[in-house]
């Protein structure tokens, strides 16, 4: 091979190693909203969008459906991990007052896949419908039973990622028609560890959860975010 050969050889490899660094890894921190089955990491946790099994709860059958996957498709990026479970609260209390600390989100936090470029947190639904104990505003020295109530679990939470996940941009993304207090105290704590906060509106659902038309509303509503 010629001189001139070998260097348009290296030159063309360069340019693919580049546009390959350049691709963004994400990984979800989610519930019932961001699971879809055969797509989550640990492949145990509880579903709620069944692959091609069509029920009278949703129309969405198809994993190109959910926000993320036509979020992360339209950028181009790569999805690192999804470890989303249904029915999970951030907060140590799911429902009925069960002790939820094997599956909430501060149980999974530290399972998304090393270092993401982009982490999207999907959570306070179940809290909010569960009526889990909201606490009060704490930002250090948690106890075990303070994690409990979201308040103290969610700053907990955004504490702990802010810091375990460095150089990662964490996003945390807010369901509409919750109540007042989790919309509130989500405000609140993602000002303070300076999270972005996506607050969805006009969200199309079924049996409370993203129809076709809301997966993709939601999908349009993150992409512009920055």
């Amino acid at each position: 091979m010629k001189t001139n050969q070998i260097l348009i050889a290296i030159f063309m490899m360069a340019i693919g190693l580049t546009a390959n660094a350049q691709v963004k890894t994400v990984s979800i921190l989610g519930d019932s909203y961001s699971t879809y089955e055969h797509y989550l990491e640990p492949d145990t946790n509880y579903v709620w969008y069944f692959d091609g099994t069509p029920r009278t709860q949703t129309d969405v059958t198809s994993v190109t459906q959910t926000w993320w996957h036509q979020l992360i498709k339209a950028k181009g990026w790569r999805l690192l991990k999804n470890n989303s479970f249904s029915g999970s609260t951030i907060c140590n209390t799911g429902y009925n007052r069960a002790d939820v600390k094997h599956n909430s989100f501060i149980a999974r936090m530290d399972n998304l896949g090393g270092a993401p470029d982009i982490i999207y947190i999907f959570g306070g639904t179940n809290d909010a419908w569960a009526n889990s104990p909201i606490g009060e505003y704490k930002y250090e020295n948690w106890t075990k039973q303070e994690l409990y109530s979201f308040r103290p679990a969610m700053a907990y939470m955004l504490n702990y990622m802010t810091n375990r996940y460095l150089n990662t941009q964490i996003i945390f993304i807010l369901n509409s028609e919750l109540k007042n207090e989790v919309n509130e105290s989500v405000r609140e704590i993602c000002k303070h560890y300076n999270v972005k906060l996506v607050e969805l509106h006009d969200i199309d659902k079924k049996g409370g959860h993203p129809s076709i038309a809301g997966m993709k509303a939601i999908a349009n509503q993150l992409k512009s975010v920055k």
